[in-house]
């Protein structure tokens, strides 16, 4: 199998940034969710197939892969000898060793086997930045989400990876207002953001969905479930500005984009300027917070 274009040859790409679906469904029941009604049972692409789709992407000069999935750490439960998703991360780095720069969508991190574990704590080209589907703080809440994990769990994950590479970026999925939330539970929520430094959040205001467990359990409030959001996601802004404000004057390396901005590798949003070349990677040493697009410098 060839493994890209010879030098001089890569193509103008016409994007920078390539999603590879490695794995789709889901065989969990979390009681707010109705993907497994929707999508079916977990099923994951063979290695072989995401080699290809991998290599076609590097030939059209993506200069950036992602790997995606619905619920990628179960990537590999289905086929033969059941892989982990860590043997496919290091196949695909084996298979492209001209791949600068190699990332993962959510995980799961009760999922996470060895072999990732140590992809992402000491290899330069997995990126340095973790989105956990963590979905709240509070012990109580996790167990009637039917979770697999708790918070303990996720305090310490995210101590082991930065223990061994401290310029590593965490985020997670957030949900506001779940049934039978009371305060102390959101405080749990609202305080897990500070505790795990998470700069890339994403928060949902919880809404039923028919025919789930949680959609018979008590609700909350919409209005509450409004302000508890509201709530998270300030105190994520807060979190993420003293992340950024830390990154001033420390040498990023960018992968530039079509619109003149682009990500470090922790995934910080960069403005470069319109002259900078799409698929390259820029390395800068930002010396300013920007709230809009215009001036070259890191992105609020």
């Amino acid at each position: 199998m060839a493994r890209g274009s010879e030098p001089g040859a890569r193509p103008r790409p016409a994007y920078t940034r390539a999603y590879v679906a490695v794995q789709n469904g889901c065989d969990h029941a979390c009681t707010f969710c109705v993907i497994p009604q929707g999508r079916g049972e977990s099923r994951s692409l063979p290695v072989a197939e995401v080699l290809r789709e991998v290599e076609n992407h590097l030939a059209r000069g993506a200069g950036e892969v992602v790997l995606t999935g619905v619920d990628l750490t179960s990537w590999g439960h289905d086929l033969p000898g059941s892989p982990r998703l860590g043997a496919l991360v290091r196949a695909v780095l084996d298979a492209f060793p001209a791949l600068a720069r190699l990332r993962l969508s959510s995980l799961d991190g009760v999922e996470i086997d060895g072999e990732l574990l140590d992809l992402l704590a000491g290899e330069a080209r997995v990126m340095p930045q973790v989105h956990l589907s963590l979905q709240h703080g509070d012990d109580l809440i996790l167990k009637r989400m039917k979770r697999r994990h708790l918070r303990g769990d996720a305090v310490d994950l995210v101590a082991r990876l930065r223990e061994r590479r401290p310029e590593i970026a965490f985020g997670a999925d957030l949900i506001a207002g779940f049934p039978t939330e009371d305060a102390a539970a959101h405080r749990a929520n609202l305080s897990l953001i500070a505790e795990l430094g998470l700069v890339h959040l994403h928060v949902f205001p919880y809404s039923p969905r028919g025919g789930t467990p949680a959609a018979r359990m008590p609700q909350v409030a919409p209005a509450l479930i409004r302000e508890r959001a509201a709530e998270l996601r300030a105190e994520g802004e807060r979190v993420r500005g003293e992340w950024l404000a830390g990154l001033l004057g420390k040498t990023l390396r960018v992968l530039a984009e079509r619109d003149g901005t682009g990500h470090a590798e922790n995934f910080a949003r960069v403005r470069l300027g319109p002259d900078s070349q799409p698929g390259t990677i820029v390395t800068i040493i930002p010396n300013s917070l920007q709230r809009t697009t215009s001036d070259r410098g890191l992105l609020a």
